[in-house]
């Protein structure tokens, strides 16, 4: 792992890189959480849990902080982040991009997907609706939208992944899962499958 800066115009953002050791490099994949940063994700901190195991599969990983941590989050600047993000990760000569977002983030992936032809694939865990245009759902398609939500969130209902959902054309995905909240640690197994088995399919 290597702490690196990634630049942008609105400033710099904190970032860590797991750089794939496999000799077939498959792609890479950026991760963020919600409105309140970090870099180990839902489900008690899924996301270090992917960093270590995803660069023995061939697949990079950038875990991005956003640089404004305030509720509710700010569309513009955590899209401008993460689009910063995919723009370093090309720099290092990564072609294919993955995005996994929770919450807040959740609507950062796909409004950056929306912007980025380098995006291969997006994933939206728990997601927010606000700051999400159905306009740029659609055109995702026909690019892989993996949406996954607890039945059991009282804080953003899994209605709001059936609504993005019910806006995406080829290629989208929806995985209710029964028991869980927000943070999705209740089926942290299942998530752990889901998101390993569609990064298999998706950097092939």
């Amino acid at each position: 792992m290597t702490e690196v800066i990634v630049p942008s115009a609105l400033g710099p953002i904190d970032a860590r890189w797991h750089s794939p050791v496999s000799a077939a490099v498959r792609g890479a994949v950026i991760c963020v959480g919600g409105f309140d940063g970090g870099f180990d994700g839902p489900a008690e901190g899924i996301y270090a849990d992917l960093a270590d195991a995803l660069p023995e599969a061939g697949i990079g990983m950038l875990r991005l902080d956003f640089r404004v941590k305030t509720s509710p989050g700010p569309i513009d600047d955590g899209t401008a982040d993460l689009l910063a993000g995919v723009g370093w990760l090309a720099g290092q000569g990564v072609t294919r991009v993955a995005l996994i977002g929770h919450s807040y983030g959740g609507a950062i992936v796909i409004r950056a997907a929306a912007r980025s032809e380098r995006v291969v694939a997006t994933c939206a865990l728990s997601t927010q609706t606000m700051g999400i245009e159905p306009e740029e759902v659609r055109s995702l398609a026909p690019r892989s939208l993996l949406l996954i939500h607890g039945a059991a969130d009282w804080r953003l209902p899994p209605r709001l992944s059936e609504w993005v959902y019910s806006l995406a054309g080829e290629g989208r995905e929806l995985h209710i899962l029964e028991d869980a909240t927000h943070s999705l640690r209740q089926r942290r197994d299942d998530l752990w499958t889901l998101l390993i088995d569609w990064l298999d399919r998706v950097l092939p």
